[in-house]
């Protein structure tokens, strides 16, 4: 979180020099973004979240598996790092039939990762250390072992549980066909049929991933109520706010219509969907809000939402629905000046009379990590490449999002055996690539071999093979060392903390500059704004960082 400047002026090139191709200067003018009424600091306008992908973040016992007590460890080094907040992924008891998106009791912690205790100490924990935590939400769908869908299949058609799902009667003869053509983002037909208690074949149930992921059905008040039950239950936890999983997929069409098109997938975020983006979500949003603003220390939701349009993600944001939602055209865009421009343009206009933030990310646990993405082939081209998009975004007005790893330059591990390999889209057709594994590999803290201090001892497990150069990425290899993609991390975190330009505002301006060149002056001024770090006597500072943002 950018925290004001009383002096006015900023000027931070973080150019690097000739040939670098890229430059990003700041300069301070009129801004007034970022505080809100009553004196609300409206924090989470411009924090840097990081996100942790709790089994694979660090292992407190030694089972190969991460934990909460692992993360909680942890916490100093993410304090260090410069980072304002911490986002979790699922911890909730489940089967991991989807990486923990597959939740059983939405109140309980998987003895895997721990106890409610371990998640009041970590919540409590990073309090005292000025870090927020935002936990992940999955509204979408639940578990087959949710209590909810287990008495739904025990007690048969007609059963008012089955209300809070999608069951329905298949088509054709012997209602033996799906009952509509939807598919499953995970490949496959979007529909699995029940057997009944008595043994014959039964209605049909609607799950938009796997098979073990049923689909609520958001028109029942139970669901809803059930919901806001569950906010409140993590709130009064002490936790400062939830990310939404599939935020735009909760309502359905009425009538759960046919679309009548194969390769659905193709379609995610290019066209209107009868199961994703209806309009009846954001009722659901402004009922949220209104929880959240019941409690003190603003309170926040992050929508995961894939839409067909930037205008139509900007919905979610609207001043009594949620504060932020993920960037995606922004982590998809090539790598071209052009083509960033305009999407740094178009996320900013969209978000801009609604008064929202833009938020920024590069890599989370469903995408090839940047630094491979960038690549081209050539590793050494891909970590540039990385690193210089890495300033460019911490240089934009708004939030900004830090997966796991990318701080140690970490690559996508792209040669995991089929055996170990977890993703429920790897052996499903026609969905997803199913190799989200490559991200969620374990973080390699120290050591010279596996598992690189991610368990208590040398040689100990680790639930998914980590490759042996990793050693060299380590943290405690590249702390200290400056030119380590570690340190220019902390680097980065530490001008944006200490320079007011940096974060704030919605606006850029863009300087002419040569062919395949960006760059652009940020701008902030807020006099009189309390400020509990100062920078250095003088009045502009420079980064350099010698690494090619567009020219490969």
């Amino acid at each position: 979180m950018t925290q004001y400047l009383t002096e006015p002026d900023t000027d931070i090139d973080t150019g690097g020099g000739a040939g670098t191709g890229t430059h990003i200067g700041t300069e301070a003018e009129a801004d007034t973004a970022g505080t809100g009424p009553a004196g609300k600091s409206q924090w989470w306008r411009e924090a840097v979240i990081y996100q942790v992908y709790p089994r694979s973040f660090a292992d407190s016992d030694g089972d190969g598996e991460g934990d909460l007590e692992g993360v909680r460890s942890r916490l100093p080094y993410l304090k260090e790092l410069g980072v304002d907040a911490v986002w979790l992924s699922p911890f909730y008891v489940s089967p991991q039939a989807d990486g923990g998106y597959d939740v059983a009791d939405h109140r309980a912690v998987d003895p895997m990762f721990g106890t409610l205790l371990d998640a009041d100490a970590l919540i409590r924990d990073a309090h005292r250390l000025g870090l927020r935590v935002i936990i992940d939400l999955v509204p979408n769908h639940c578990s087959d072992q949710h209590d909810w869908f287990r008495r739904a299949l025990r007690d048969g058609p007609g059963s008012p549980l089955r209300d809070r799902f999608h069951f329905r009667p298949g088509r054709g003869a012997d209602g033996a066909e799906p009952p509509n053509d939807w598919e499953s983002v995970f490949g496959g037909p979007a529909w699995t049929r029940t057997t009944d208690p008595d043994g014959t074949p039964g209605e049909w149930y609607l799950h938009l991933f796997a098979p073990e992921q049923p689909d609520f059905n958001w028109d029942s008040a139970a669901v809803r109520d059930e919901f806001r039950s569950v906010l409140r239950f993590w709130l009064d936890m002490g936790v400062d706010g939830f990310r939404v999983d599939v935020a735009h997929g909760l309502v359905k069409a009425a009538g759960l219509p046919d679309i009548g098109h194969r390769e659905q997938l193709r379609l995610l975020g290019n066209r209107a969907l009868p199961f994703f983006d209806q309009d009846g979500v954001h009722e659901i949003y402004r009922s949220w809000r209104a929880v959240l603003d019941e409690y003190p220390g603003e309170r926040v939701g992050v929508a995961e939402a894939w839409t067909p349009s930037p205008e139509r993600t900007a919905r979610y944001v609207r001043a009594d629905e949620l504060h932020q939602a993920f960037n995606f055209p922004y982590l998809g865009t090539e790598w071209n000046a052009d083509a960033l421009r305009r999407t740094i343009d178009e996320s900013l206009d969209v978000m801009r009379p609604i008064g929202a933030p833009s938020t920024w990310v590069l890599s989370n646990h469903d995408v090839v990590r940047h630094t491979t993405r960038l690549a081209d082939g050539d590793p050494g081209r891909g970590l540039r490449r990385a690193r210089a998009a890495t300033l460019l975004m911490l240089a934009l007005p708004g939030s900004a999002y830090l997966y796991q790893g990318e701080e140690l330059g970490l690559p996508e591990v792209t040669d995991l055996p089929d055996v170990v390999r977890q993703d429920p889209s790897f052996r499903r057709g026609n969905g997803q690539d199913g190799l989200r594994d490559g991200c969620r590999v374990p973080f390699p803290w120290s050591g010279d071999e596996p598992p690189y201090g991610f368990g208590p001892e040398a040689g100990g497990p680790s639930w998914l093979p980590q490759p042996a150069g990793w050693a060299e990425l380590s943290v405690a290899a590249q702390s200290g060392a400056p030119d380590s993609t570690l340190e220019l991390y902390r680097g980065a975190l530490a001008l944006r903390r200490d320079h007011a330009a940096l974060g704030a505002g919605d606006q850029v301006r863009w300087l002419d500059t040569p062919e395949g060149v960006l760059a652009f002056r940020r701008s902030s001024r807020r006099p009189g704004a309390a400020r509990a770090r100062r920078r250095p006597e003088g009045r502009h500072a420079r980064v350099g960082a010698a690494f090619p943002v567009v020219r490969h």
